[in-house]
């Protein structure tokens, strides 16, 4: 008889174990020889030596699924323990999955289009109005590639500029009075990273929401860096993030050129930008329409009827 320690340190628990560890209760029926104890992070195995090394496999095989999928049923743990293929539904359009097994796809053609700018330059403006799933999609990208190891971390930012309110009447330090401005990426990132997960990666800075200003001095390396709400950005502003790239990063900019709260003396940075490198080589560009929307019905009609107005009132 031996004893194997196995470390179950990158699914989320809940995930894994199931609710009032019930997927942990049903492993360990499927394998009545072995003595099973889970505790936290660890699981503790005695038995024959076989044996026991035939349930790490399978408890490796099942975390690497709990990962990717942010679920375990109780199909798939009787797939992988029998030796069978989990049965899931195939598709090619899923970026990943989201919390409970959700799956998280490009939605429409302009987003499955993201998807692809995405993996063929390093450098993709996703631009359209408000609902589009254009930020969405690109923290879903920046998850996926993450979750893939293909880079080590992901930075989120956007320009802290005020649509009309005053940050400064903000009550609490700068974190509090920054912190609204950056709760859509939060939102979007809850969807995707179990709670628990999401906290360990945030106090590790593995994932790193902050403003635009925070950027400058930095070379962002082996990340995906995603800065949004980028028509709100200054020339100056936008020119800094963008040489911020570095080796083995990728860049999504996303922005509204028709919703820039920029006061009126000041230009536009991504209006800038989108001219300046309109011809340059590895930079990827995705517009996004009115028939994109993916919010309510009546978002998309409220758009067009802002449209209608300011045809009709240049």
């Amino acid at each position: 008889m031996i004893e194997r320690i196995i470390l179950i340190d990158a699914a989320d628990p809940v995930s894994f174990y199931g609710v009032n560890n019930c997927n942990m209760q049903l492993i360990r029926n499927l394998f009545p020889k072995l003595r099973v104890a889970a505790r936290g992070s660890v699981i503790k195995v005695i038995g024959e030596d076989g044996e026991t090394a035939e349930f790490e496999r399978k408890i490796k095989e099942l975390e690497e699924y709990a990962v990717q999928h942010n679920a375990l049923t109780e199909e798939v743990i009787l797939d992988i323990v029998k030796g069978d293929a989990p049965r899931e539904l195939k598709r090619d359009d899923v970026i990943i999955y989201g919390i409970n097994g959700k799956p998280i796809t490009g939605r429409t053609p302009n987003q499955q289009r993201l998807v692809e700018a995405f993996a063929h330059n390093d450098l993709t403006f996703a631009l359209g109005p408000a609902g589009t799933g254009k930020t969405y999609v690109a923290i879903a990208l920046a998850v996926r590639a993450l979750k893939n190891r293909e880079v080590r971390k992901i930075i989120l930012s956007r320009p802290a500029v005020e649509a009309g309110e005053k940050l400064g009447f903000l009550p609490g330090d700068m974190k509090d009075k920054i912190d609204p401005y950056l709760q859509p990426l939060y939102d979007a990132l809850e969807d995707m990273i179990p709670a628990a997960k999401l906290r360990e990666y945030m106090e590790s800075k593995v994932i790193q929401i902050a403003p635009l200003a925070f950027m400058r001095g930095r070379t962002l390396s082996d990340a995906v860096i995603v800065l949004d709400e980028a028509q709100n950005t200054t020339t100056h502003q936008i020119k800094m993030f963008l040489t911020r790239l570095g080796m083995n990063a990728k860049m999504i900019i996303t922005g509204d050129v028709t919703q820039i709260d920029l006061p009126r003396s000041t230009a536009s940075g991504l209006v800038q930008a989108l001219r300046v490198l309109r011809d340059v080589q590895g930079i990827g560009r995705v517009e996004f329409g009115k028939k994109d929307i993916v919010r309510h019905a009546l978002v998309q009609r409220i758009v067009e009827a802002y449209e209608r107005a300011g045809e009709e009132n240049p």
